[in-house]
């Protein structure tokens, strides 16, 4: 076998999955060697009728063609390659912006699962909304906050978003994964520091830290996998 073939097998297949309404280009500022990395990124399906969060991690689990990979998750992303790696044997499981269990939801969401709030959300006008506030907003902060909403977050359909929220929602975790490594933004404003719990918490990031933190993650976390024991030999 040459070199280049045993190269191929030792290096460590790494699964993306982006927050809710997000495609895998919120990934694009991510640089890991290649030598010891290979990088796959999955995209949300459109959700079946009813269907359950256990049954459309399934449908995402067939996209993944390598035995033990590591997961990464956004947000929502977070939460979906938990309950992946319930389903497939994973190496590690990493969560950026995002909760390992209910308890570090804000209290608005708690709210919202108590009384079934979610069905009041607005998904129908997000478009709307959003065209309309790029039209009479004066400010250029805006304009490019709303430039990257749409580049983005491409995941809209109603039926999708009315799913993602309600799945996020109730959300219950009975049986947590271990060893997971969560990396979190001390000026996030979806899922507030003060609620998480054995994080690494980013000062002054917040909740798209994949973005304007790509810089850190790039230099750290080959080094936090290397700790929590992945392929030891392949990250020196």
């Amino acid at each position: 076998m040459d070199s280049t073939a045993i190269n191929a097998q030792n290096k460590t297949a790494i699964y993306f999955m982006p927050g809710m309404a997000a495609n895998s280009l919120i990934f694009e500022k991510l640089r890991f060697d290649p030598h010891f990395f290979e990088c796959y990124y999955l995209e949300w399906l459109e959700p079946n009728k009813n269907e359950s969060l256990k049954d459309y991690c399934k449908r995402l689990a067939e996209a993944i063609q390598h035995k033990n990979p590591v997961l990464i998750g956004v947000s929502f992303g977070g939460i979906i390659v938990q309950e992946i790696a319930k389903l497939i044997k994973v190496q590690q499981v990493v969560i950026i912006s995002s909760v390992k269990d209910p308890s570090e939801f804000p209290w608005r969401m708690k709210l919202a699962r108590k009384y079934k709030l979610y069905h009041l959300f607005p998904t129908r006008y997000i478009n709307f909304i959003e065209r309309i506030s790029k039209k009479i907003v004066s400010s250029k902060k805006i304009v490019h906050r709303i430039d990257m909403y749409q580049k983005y977050l491409t995941v809209r359909s109603n039926n999708y978003l009315k799913w993602a929220f309600k799945n996020t929602i109730e959300w219950t975790n009975d049986h947590p994964v271990s060893n997971i490594i969560h990396i979190h933004g001390s000026k996030d404003h979806i899922f507030p520091v003060n609620r998480i719990k054995d994080a690494i918490i980013l000062k002054n990031a917040t909740h798209i830290l994949i973005l304007l933190q790509a810089k850190w993650i790039n230099e750290n976390l080959p080094e936090l996998l290397k700790k929590n024991g992945l392929h030891e030999n392949n990250l020196d």
